[in-house]
């Protein structure tokens, strides 16, 4: 995998801020349904291509589901891929419909190793047919679903089943694990951290009805509990590939944040890129 460094999630919002920031954002991640239709928006794609790698990051791919795969979904999220070259592209493991209903949020599967290898199964479709790097990536989770294995087990159990590669989301490490009442630490060193290719950052909110409940919401800066996470994972993986920033709203006093988030990203991945594996 290319090396790609420090990125951020685009957003029209933040257009203007994206192309001034050439040179110092190093690439981008996209979110794929925004481009599925018209080729209008392939263009707009190209135009960005120009001065930025891209990343198609992906909403409905929908791997957990227990029907078969949307194919013409599939061909459409291919479509955008080539259209920017990707050198990889991404989804969620979880499921976001069943039986043809559209459940409208990203939902996690039950936790077992019958589970694992079909989802595995139907990733591995997903690579061979868009003939790219597939990455799954693991969501924040409000239910922790039952099974014999737990979170990081589930995401092992299905890697070990396929040959994609991992999104590891430091943020949703960090919710699941206060919302749940896991160890983040010993969470990550159960995940096989070598098929770890990519990882988004973002801020979280503590729910304003439920004391303590973390929510992903992607409006703030980046915790210092998930640049900790970062830092323990470089020490690991110094050789990784991409970092990159989420920000979904909040918009108007997010240049400032932005910038530092990015900033301090940068900076660790240099830093521990210089110093090299760990001893």
């Amino acid at each position: 995998m290319p090396r790609l460094g420090t990125g951020l999630g685009y957003r029209s919002e933040l257009h203007d801020y994206v192309m001034a920031g050439r040179g110092t954002i190093e690439w981008l991640e996209i979110i794929t349904d925004n481009y599925l239709t018209g080729d209008g928006r392939l263009d707009e794609l190209r135009a960005l291509r120009e001065d930025f790698t891209v990343i198609p990051h992906g909403l409905e791919m929908s791997v957990g589901s227990e029907g078969p795969l949307d194919l013409e979904y599939v061909d459409a999220v291919a479509r955008v891929a080539d259209a920017v070259d990707a050198p990889w592209f991404s989804d969620h493991l979880c499921f976001t419909r069943e039986a043809g209903i559209d459940l409208g949020n990203l939902v996690p599967t039950v936790q077992t190793l019958d589970k694992a290898r079909g989802i595995a199964a139907r990733a591995q479709q997903v690579q061979d047919r868009v003939g790219r790097p597939f990455l799954l990536e693991n969501i924040a989770t409000y239910l922790d679903m039952p099974g014999e294995l737990s979170q990081p087990e589930m995401i092992r159990a299905v890697l070990d089943h396929c040959d994609c590669g991992l999104l590891l989301d430091l943020n949703n490490v960090v919710v699941n694990c206060v919302n749940h009442g896991f160890d983040p630490y010993a969470y990550l060193a159960r995940l096989p951290l070598d098929r770890v290719v990519q990882v988004h950052l973002a801020g979280n909110t503590e729910n304003a009805y439920v004391a303590g409940l973390l929510i992903d919401s992607h409006d703030a800066p980046v915790g210092e509990r998930v640049f900790a996470l970062l830092e323990w994972l470089l020490r690991r993986r110094p050789d990784l590939p991409a970092v990159m920033i989420e920000r979904d709203s909040a918009f108007a006093f997010s240049v400032p944040e932005i910038d530092e988030d990015l900033r301090r990203t940068r900076d660790l991945m240099a830093r521990y890129a210089s110093a090299g594996a760990p001893r």
